[in-house]
């Protein structure tokens, strides 16, 4: 389905960014990985892209956080390959406090990483996408881009953010042929998830389980975590010709926990 495309995937060197990018490449896109990590890891990974799905796969290391890494990321991806194609906006960072007591610089990193590193991303890779006239951008927001939770200030208003910056890019690309949007995941099983835990127990005075139970899961109808593999094959339907009137849209798929 993607044959000759290419695709960006930032933070995409475990959970759900790693999934998100093998599942393009099994649809035929050659793929840019990023993220932090052991060295040797990411290199078995990008190696496994390459040999499982016959594509071309790099890796950049470009820090989220700071812009300029970011465009020369971008600019890479699309001098290595001939375009980009696909830009998904995965990465991120989380941080669990009361507020008076939340770290300005935790702040100040999470809305960075989370939020403006899409933009930056984004403004990189629009006017290759215009000229195309084709293009796809999805950006992994969380049920917390609409609902909030306790003591996770910075991670909601970054997420919060992150779907309206979706919105604005959509109505701006919408005669482009290029759409714009969010993926808005509950509680998906991922490093991340797995390392909030104890935070979370901390500030509310409870044990791990507890937090998996009455916490996490108890958001979820469902009571089962999102897979990886779910969020996937949204992103890759998302890259589909039939999806191409889908712009703008936030996509919950969190257990039906923003039904409610």
């Amino acid at each position: 389905m993607l044959q000759g495309k290419s695709a960006l995937v930032t933070g995409s060197t475990s959970g759900i960014g790693l999934a998100i990018a093998r599942a393009l490449a099994a649809q035929g896109a050659n793929i840019t990985i990023n993220g932090f990590g052991d060295k040797d890891a990411i290199e078995k990974e990008r190696a496994a892209i390459e040999k499982e799905f016959k594509v071309r796969a790099i890796y950049s290391p470009a820090d989220m956080s700071k812009a300029p890494e970011i465009t020369e990321m971008v600019r890479t991806s699309d001098q290595t390959f001939g375009s980009l194609d696909i830009l998904v906006n995965n990465a991120g960072i989380q941080f669990v406090s009361p507020i008076e007591e939340f770290p300005v610089e935790k702040w100040d990193q999470i809305i960075a990483i989370n939020l403006s590193s899409a933009f930056h991303a984004v403004r990189a890779a629009v006017p290759g996408m215009k000229s195309r006239k084709w293009g796809r951008i999805i950006n992994t927001a969380s049920a917390h881009s609409l609902v909030a939770s306790p003591f996770k200030v910075a991670y909601v208003s970054a997420k919060h953010g992150l779907a309206g910056l979706t919105k604005t890019v959509a109505l701006e690309l919408a005669t482009f042929g290029v759409t714009c949007n969010c993926i808005s995941p509950g509680y998906v099983w991922t490093p991340l998830v797995e390392k909030q835990i104890p935070d979370t127990a901390k500030a509310r005075g409870m044990t791990e389980e507890q937090v998996k139970r009455d916490v996490l899961l108890a958001a979820q109808p469902t009571k089962e975590f999102v897979t990886v593999e779910e969020v996937a094959d949204l992103a890759v339907y998302l890259c589909s010709d039939a999806a191409k009137s889908i712009t703008g849209a936030n996509l919950s798929i969190d257990g039906g926990w923003t039904a409610e």
